[in-house]
């Protein structure tokens, strides 16, 4: 079949309008459609070596990055094998069974969110706020850094935890009532490797406490729809584990081509009302969306002057990288697998960490063709590739011989997460991949000592 008689992919951010139905206290209600954007217009920071958030408990999920790829799998089930589709459900920690704190009723709490998202892929929630109690707060408090650095408040984490439990009480209270207000995040800058500087958005305690209560409240939702090639800032999934899976991936599959690539000042533009609708697929709660809201339009401060920001999310704050997943899971996860399955005629493999990823392909023309459409999928909300750090290189089990045939050098390198990645032999002479500290965070570090 031609490319032109294929369906078209589908796109959620044009599926049909829902009309917004009333909260309820006491309940989820179930709904099949999902939202267009408001305005109809198109539009955290990343770890090297750190690994992701955890659920309170601090317990890691089962397996995330297979040793070997299935046997006798389909094209959609290798990919799956070999990109780690390794379930997330395991934390069942003290957290997620926090009863239901409505009155008279005891429920499973947020285990049994997470349950409802993984029972139904189309729900939308419409009462998640009242999970945000007592209890959630408290340990969201001590999930915090002990030492982070205070935000426009001057709060210290050990300040804020005399008297927390009257705290506590007070910002349940106002969360509650609708009377919690976001405070602008403080402006920090760090120096990056190769001599510029990242901007950082620190966020007073209790925003912070109340992003991470959110946070926990999410991940419930998202942790049963996000792919098993996104990595970054999810529990129990590191850069680590996105390493294996790229190394199992171009190993193991026929990958001959590369493309490396890089999201240009994605933090600094994440387009709010996209991200908004995009949330509203599943979020119902009106509350919460206002929480998210009120935390991306509350500003910067800077040196005393405060800053209006109409795009883009904190980076270094608490609730900024799981807002950054939700949006590449609509803007880019969900459009990739599709591309893939529908229009890929070579194998192809994915692992995204953050705004950083790589796409392996069989064939080259599925490369050049996936490149041009990215491009345009991008803009269409807001976003550009970064000219430099966006590749598309010959890579692989056989890049070395044709390379060599044509008269060219060795193949080139990509880097990810921190490491350069180049094609290398074991000792007896079979193909592998190996991998280096990038030359440039060396020499930084040798500056340093």
């Amino acid at each position: 079949m031609s490319d032109e008689n294929r369906k078209p992919l589908m796109d959620v951010a044009e599926s049909e309008t829902l009309r917004m139905r009333g909260n309820s206290l006491h309940g989820n209600r179930e709904t099949l459609e999902t939202p267009l954007p408001k305005n109809g217009r198109g539009r955290s920071e990343k770890a090297h070596g750190h690994t992701s958030d955890m659920h309170v408990s601090r317990e890691s999920d089962d397996s995330i990055v297979p040793e070997k790829r299935a046997n006798k799998a389909g094209t959609k089930a290798a990919a799956e094998s070999v990109e780690g589709r390794g379930s997330t459900k395991g934390n069942a920690t003290r957290t997620l069974l926090v009863p239901d704190s409505v009155p008279g009723r005891r429920g499973m709490g947020l285990l049994g969110v997470r349950e409802a998202a993984k029972r139904d892929k189309k729900m939308r929630f419409t009462a998640l706020l009242h999970h945000v109690n007592p209890e959630l707060l408290r340990a969201s408090y001590f999930e915090l850094k002990r030492q982070a650095a205070p935000g426009v408040d001057g709060m210290t984490w050990r300040e804020y935890g005399r008297n927390l439990e009257e705290r506590l009480d007070d910002l349940h209270g106002r969360i509650h009532r609708g009377a919690y207000r976001a405070q602008p995040s403080k402006r920090a800058w760090i120096p990056k490797a190769d001599g510029r500087q990242r901007p950082l958005g620190i966020a007073a305690l209790e925003d912070k406490i109340v992003q991470q209560a959110v946070k926990t409240v999410l991940e419930q939702i998202y942790e049963e729809d996000f792919l098993g090639f996104s990595y970054g800032f999810r529990p129990g999934r590191s850069c680590h584990n996105a390493l294996d899976a790229l190394w199992v991936g171009i190993a193991h599959r026929k990958v001959n081509w590369v493309l490396d690539a890089d999201i240009r000042g994605f933090f600094d533009n994440i387009d709010h009302e996209w991200l908004l609708t995009f949330l509203e697929h599943r979020i119902a709660d009106r509350r919460i969306l206002r929480l998210i809201r009120k935390w991306l339009k509350a500003g910067v401060s800077e040196d005393g002057q405060w800053s209006k920001t109409t795009v883009g999310a904190p980076q270094g704050s608490v609730i900024s990288p799981i807002l950054a997943n939700v949006f590449l899971h609509y803007v880019f996860d969900l459009w990739a697998n599709q591309w893939r399955n529908r229009y890929a005629r070579g194998s192809m493999i994915m692992v995204r960490y953050a705004d950083d990823f790589v796409v392996g392909f069989q064939d080259r023309g599925d490369a050049e063709r996936f490149l041009r459409e990215l491009r345009r999928r991008f803009e269409r909300f807001g976003l550009q590739l970064h000219p430099d750090k966006t590749r598309l290189i010959e890579f692989g089990r056989f890049a070395a011989e044709r390379r060599a045939e044509r008269g060219l050098g060795k193949p080139e390198t990509f880097d990810f997460l921190g490491f350069t990645h180049y094609c290398g032999t074991t000792r007896k002479g079979t193909f592998t991949i190996k991998r280096k500290s990038i030359a440039k965070r060396m020499r930084a570090k040798l500056q340093e000592m």
